[in-house]
């Protein structure tokens, strides 16, 4: 996912109406009058702060692509016990280790 200023007006004043051309400071339409636009510092500064978090949860979305469906991990209990089920829970794990 890639945040723009859509995305940082979005975050620093919900609810407000607006509208952007383009993907530069200049292209904002505030249509809102009851709030203030943010500052171009303050809307990168969201767009660099949305991006640095959303990349920082990268790896719980590679691992829920590749963690077993909750029927095969319930099996995998029933069948292999505690221990089986965490040993396949740990290679996701360890392929994608929080960083």
């Amino acid at each position: 996912m890639k945040y723009d200023i859509a995305s940082a007006l979005q975050s620093l004043r919900p609810g407000a109406s607006w509208s952007v051309i383009g993907d530069e400071y200049s292209g904002i339409t505030w249509t809102d009058k009851v709030q203030t636009l943010p500052s171009e510092e303050q809307v990168n500064a969201e767009i660099i702060r949305l991006q640095t978090a959303y990349d920082a949860l990268e790896y719980q979305r590679l691992r829920a692509k590749e963690y077993p469906s909750f029927a095969e991990q319930f099996d995998l209990l029933y069948h292999g016990g505690y221990d089986a089920w965490k040993a396949s829970i740990d290679l996701v794990k360890i392929k994608y280790p929080k960083e």
